[in-house]
């Protein structure tokens, strides 16, 4: 059992204890939302698609809203929680693949509905999750920030660094694994990193973060 199913059970039993319409770190989309992408995600791609093409605003999803529909009453809510344990047909990458494809996914969804409640602290994972989540976010990161106008450097507490924009006077993005997955993510407002580097590097930086 890889890292990605852990953190699914865990997720799993904070769906559970979760009041479905509590909000989350995603605008526009409660706990029964949030519960409804992960299922779309992984059984109906077709509808991540046409929910894509047509560009409706979070929220207003006519594919997700269909499963949202059917979760609004406890029987409805506890039925889509187990279909997100039944998980992807045993052909999908998102099956075979978990921990490539679902672990940092995961994580910040847990995150998501965790964070957004009051008095939220970061958990302590498993030293080895927390390794796998630092391997994987570079990537994550690299595509957040590959039009910044200036270097990007993500970093450890203690010390180890990856380059995800190369460039002359970087910022550098300091955090624990998942502080930085939820930073690259796009949840900055929740997520504990410190932005350092040359002044005018972090000017230019936060001018471009708070435009995207």
């Amino acid at each position: 059992m890889g890292w990605a199913s852990t953190e699914k059970t865990a997720l799993v039993d904070t769906l559970r204890r979760a009041d479905p319409e509590a909000p989350t770190l995603c605008a526009g989309w409660d706990v029964r939302r949030l519960l409804a992408h992960l299922v779309q995600r992984e059984q109906d791609l077709p509808g991540v698609v046409v929910d894509g093409v047509q560009g409706a605003q979070p929220g207003q999803e006519p594919r997700l809203g269909r499963l949202v529909d059917a979760a609004r009453t406890p029987e409805g809510y506890a039925a889509l929680v187990e279909r997100f344990v039944a998980g992807p047909p045993r052909w999908s990458p998102l099956s075979w693949a978990s921990d490539q494809v679902n672990l940092v996914e995961y994580v910040i969804h847990h995150e998501d509905v965790r964070r957004a409640q009051a008095g939220a602290v970061p958990r302590d994972l498993p030293l080895s999750e927390a390794r796998q989540v630092w391997r994987q976010t570079p990537l994550l990161a690299r595509l957040r920030v590959r039009r910044s106008p200036v270097g990007v450097v993500l970093a450890l507490p203690g010390g180890e660094r990856k380059v995800v924009r190369a460039g002359d006077d970087p910022v550098v993005l300091t955090g624990e694994p998942v502080e930085l997955a939820l930073w690259t993510s796009g949840r900055r407002t929740a997520a504990r990193v410190e932005v350092s580097g040359p002044p005018a590097s972090v000017q230019a930086f936060q001018t471009w973060v708070a435009s995207v």
